[in-house]
């Protein structure tokens, strides 16, 4: 039944040789390139900010590099587990983005992207929180339409992303402390010149 339903909601969303171009195009730059938002907001808010929000900030990048590995880390034990190929290598539907014959579950792209918004929900802003939502939603949207994903990798995804952010909470209090420690003093070590010239935060 759940396979009939991921089929089913596949070919739903899954773009065809009548989709709009335009639609195509702009969902090929949102599957492929808006993941790159997630290494250069973590390094942004590591940086730079309001000095009196840079160590919530520098919390939070912390909390999500841990939730990131957790994530991962489940996800591939997942994919191990339960192998599924994806729809093109089952010879379902369109396939309009070139991609390797891997199994797709759960989604990587999703993986990332819903443990990065899940983390703004829990440790940052809720309007922040809700804005990667959106753009997590985003890119789960684009890679079914593109036909290199099953709609169910993606719930697989957000449910993994939600576990680890979760798991880096219940962390937090005792390695995810000392863990910011350490990556802080390795930071105003590394980074000494930048900080005295002003150009960084310390």
């Amino acid at each position: 039944m759940m396979e009939t339903l991921n089929t089913t909601l596949f070919l739903l969303i899954n773009a065809t040789p009548a989709s709009p171009d335009w639609l195509i195009r702009l969902a090929v730059f949102i599957a492929r390139d808006m993941i790159s938002i997630v290494p250069l907001l973590a390094v942004a808010l590591w940086l730079w900010g309001p000095r009196q929000q840079i160590s919530t900030q520098r919390h939070l990048v912390i909390k999500l590099t841990m939730a990131m590995a957790v994530s991962l880390a489940v996800s591939w034990g997942l994919g191990l587990a339960f192998p599924h190929p994806r729809p093109f290598a089952e010879g379902i539907g369109y396939q309009w983005l070139h991609h390797s014959a891997d199994d797709s579950f759960p989604s990587d792209h999703g993986t990332v992207i819903f443990t990065f918004a899940i983390a703004f929900l829990f440790w940052h802003r809720v309007w922040s929180g809700i804005f990667m939502l959106i753009l997590g939603c985003a890119i789960a949207w684009s890679r079914v339409y593109l036909g290199i994903h099953w709609p169910m990798d993606m719930v697989g995804g957000f449910l993994v992303g939600l576990l680890a952010c979760l798991s880096s909470q219940i962390l937090w209090p005792g390695p995810g402390i000392k863990l910011f420690r350490i990556v802080q003093r390795l930071y105003r070590l590394c980074f000494s010149a930048l900080i005295n010239k002003g150009w960084v935060r310390d």
